[in-house]
């Protein structure tokens, strides 16, 4: 039994939703192997061969590869997929646009989001808005899967020392191109990825207040800043850092809530924090009920106190 790991990286570097999923794939049993596809991937693939665990790193290189697209990056995976009793993903946008493809063209179902590996055939998976959790059997012969990623630790990135090895890169795909991208500058660390997150919701008010009153506290933390889907709809802050059930899942070290009320559908994005911190005047405000800290007060006064004793 041998299990693919579908590496998210930039060409140069490997993303951290990686490690998470070659924790999971590990679980399964088996040796795990890492798909590096990109062109001029060669460091990124060196820094998978490095990822403590990883038993062999495949290397595919070409143009067609450099953006990810999702219908060259499918097929390329087709490719190999017959050597495998496993091929995981994480579960990022990157890979959720990859897995359904993969899953469709081998005629078996995919398995999505999962948080725990029981064991090689079987995993659990939140739903219902993590509500609850579902055990999910799989009897196909090739499992397609996608890691939630704050379920499983990041494996170390030292310590291993696979092999590399070049595969045959197929050709692009003529049903896409790869036109241009927009990326979003920002000097604080990446919402997915950082350690402090300090998130605002609808109780803000208003644009100007949202950043009035949580920059301060973010940069002082060297914090990323979040928001619930409310202040995102109501235009308080931009897509980008919606957390919750149809924005980002997070698992930071500390996350601190300001002005959230709790609704099921945010709490799913963010329960797994390893500190909670609650600021809200209702007391029965929902998001106090996995917070590990709350303080029941005026987030406009509160917060800014926070920073003055910070």
């Amino acid at each position: 039994m041998t299990v693919l790991v579908i590496a998210e990286h930039d060409n140069a570097s490997l993303k951290g939703a990686t490690f998470n999923t070659v924790t999971a794939a590990l679980q399964c049993g088996g040796d795990v192997h890492v798909l590096v596809a990109g062109a001029n991937a060669a460091p990124a693939a060196a820094a998978a061969a490095q990822i403590a665990g990883v038993a062999k790193v495949l290397h595919a290189d070409s143009d067609g590869l450099a953006h990810g697209l999702a219908e060259n990056m499918a097929a390329q995976i087709l490719a190999l997929a017959s050597g495998y009793s496993h091929i995981l993903f994480p579960a990022t946008a990157s890979g959720k646009n990859m897995a359904p493809r993969v899953a469709a063209k081998l005629d078996v179902g995919q398995i999505s989001d999962i948080t725990k590996v029981d064991s090689p055939d079987t995993f659990e998976r939140p739903i219902y808005a993590g509500n609850a959790i579902a055990m999910v059997q799989s009897a196909d012969a090739i499992k397609i899967i996608t890691v939630r990623t704050t379920g499983f630790d990041a494996a170390p990135a030292t310590g291993g020392s696979a092999a590399v090895e070049s595969v045959a890169a197929l050709a692009a795909s003529d049903k896409a191109t790869f036109l241009g991208s927009e990326i979003a500058k920002n000097d604080r660390p990446e919402l997915t990825a950082a350690k402090i997150i300090v998130a605002g919701g609808r109780a803000l008010g208003s644009a100007e207040k949202f950043t009035e009153i949580l920059t301060p506290l973010a940069d002082k933390l060297g914090a990323a800043i979040g928001a619930s889907r409310a202040a995102v709809d109501a235009g308080y802050a931009p897509n980008d850092w919606q957390v919750g059930q149809t924005g980002k899942i997070v698992a930071p070290q500390l996350y601190i809530a300001a002005g959230i009320s709790g609704a099921i559908q945010h709490l799913a994005g963010m329960k797994d924090s390893k500190v909670i911190v609650a600021i809200n005047k209702d007391p029965e405000a929902p998001i106090f009920s996995v917070a590990d800290y709350g303080l029941e007060a005026d987030l406009f006064v509160a917060v800014p106190e926070l920073v003055a004793a910070l």
